[in-house]
């Protein structure tokens, strides 16, 4: 088993392929789930797939919701006012303070490139371009990607076995 410091997301080559065809239109308005590189949500504004949304609140935290129930946040409540979530051209996702200081980063700068935040179909908020983050918030079932890690919160299944949680499992193809 390997233990990973950060969650690495198997390539999508039909999301990508949709991500690139929805760039080439007109922006961000023509995808509700998607981020582009550049664009900000604001106090108040989300994205939301299905019984999933992400939302910019008022107190400065980044939440995703599943259903109503929060999922997985940004830890930045209380850290400011009037807050914006910024998917970065360098592939870095940063919530800003109303004065335009950081207050919590994905921490995934990279070079500068065609990154997006898509908000999957199974609940993952994920940025893709190549994949470099997620927050591991897959729907129950389901299946992870060869060369995927899975976060030690997660509980693990195989062959309708629990694979005890004590450790990042690093799943391997054949």
């Amino acid at each position: 088993m390997e233990l990973a410091t950060r969650s690495h997301v198997a390539f999508d080559l039909p999301l990508a392929l949709l991500l690139v065809i929805l760039g080439t239109l007109s922006g961000p308005s023509m995808a509700d789930h998607v981020l582009y590189p550049g664009d900000s949500l604001s106090t108040g504004q989300s994205l939301q797939l299905n019984n999933y949304v992400l939302t910019m609140q008022s107190d400065c935290n980044l939440v995703l919701y599943d259903g109503g129930r929060a999922v997985w946040a940004s830890g930045s409540n209380g850290r400011g006012s009037s807050c914006r979530v910024t998917m970065q051209r360098d592939g870095n996702l940063v919530v800003y303070d109303g004065n335009g200081t950081p207050v919590w980063a994905s921490g995934t700068a990279s070079a500068t490139g065609n990154y997006a935040l898509v908000l999957q179909r199974d609940g993952n908020l994920v940025i893709y371009g190549p994949a470099i983050w997620a927050t591991g918030t897959n729907a129950p079932g389901a299946v992870a990607a060869v060369g995927a890690s899975v976060p030690k919160s997660a509980v693990v299944t195989s062959h309708g076995g629990a694979i005890p949680a004590a450790t990042t499992v690093r799943v391997q193809g054949r």
